[in-house]
């Protein structure tokens, strides 16, 4: 396992504001990844640090940010007209860890003498984003609307429909997702079934894996102090093997 640091990190260049927290791998890989949280969440929620903390480890740099939505009430879930800003925010987000992993990548490498100290060989960047639930659901609509954002997205609990009403399902925009998508999704998950979650991934043109987690709900295992251990490994690998 590589070390890595966390800082809180702000970045008030860009309105609306990025807020949360910063996983930086000590071997950078090239890659990053945006996490961001559900309705009723923010970015310390227990799945999303267990996850930053494990694509950390294998030379991710992490940003789990908050929502504009959850900047501005501490608690409470978004409106409808919280939506189309989080998703801007979320663009903020990405726009901000580009510009941190550039500068990660154009720093001085230890032991690298042929360069000069600056390593000429690491992979160029590639950013990803990622959310549960809610900001899930805000990264696929933002992604939809600009197919060339991030490399690929990681759904957490896509909120299919809401509890008790299957029949109105958020999928509008999913024919026009052109990102390849790694979908997490619990057998007990009340905000859609495995059987019809599979329906609605038939409607992306991109490509697609589910990654079922049997007996989990809409938390996948994490909620209070109880947590999935195994579940973040899975995930990185799956997701590692979409994208690659």
């Amino acid at each position: 396992m590589l070390s890595t640091s966390i800082r809180e990190f702000v970045d008030t260049a860009l309105e609306p504001h990025v807020r949360g927290f910063l996983h930086t791998p000590n071997v950078p890989n090239g890659s990053g990844l945006v996490l961001t949280h559900g309705a009723g969440g923010n970015a310390q929620a227990p799945l999303l640090r267990a996850l930053a903390e494990a694509f950390a480890a294998a030379g991710f740099a992490v940003l789990r940010c908050n929502l504009p939505y959850r900047q501005t009430r501490s608690f409470g879930p978004p409106g409808p007209s919280d939506a189309a800003r989080d998703r801007a925010g979320l663009k903020n987000a990405v726009a901000a860890l580009n510009k941190i992993l550039n500068e990660m990548l154009s720093a001085p490498v230890p032991g690298d003498v042929a360069s000069g100290g600056v390593c000429s060989t690491r992979e160029s960047k590639t950013i990803f984003l990622g959310g549960h639930s809610y900001g899930g659901r805000q990264s696929s609509m933002l992604c939809a609307e600009e197919p060339a954002l991030v490399r690929a997205l990681l759904l957490l609990s896509y909120p299919l429909h809401p509890i008790g009403r299957p029949e109105q399902h958020r999928t509008q925009h999913l024919p026009d997702l052109r990102t390849p998508t790694l979908f997490v999704h619990g057998t007990r998950d009340p905000f859609g079934s495995i059987e019809e979650l599979q329906l609605a991934i038939k409607m992306i043109s991109a490509k697609t894996k589910l990654l079922t987690v049997e007996g989990a709900g809409h938390d996948l295992g994490f909620k209070g102090e109880k947590k999935e251990e195994n579940l973040p490994a899975a995930i990185l690998r799956e997701f590692e093997a979409l994208v690659t």
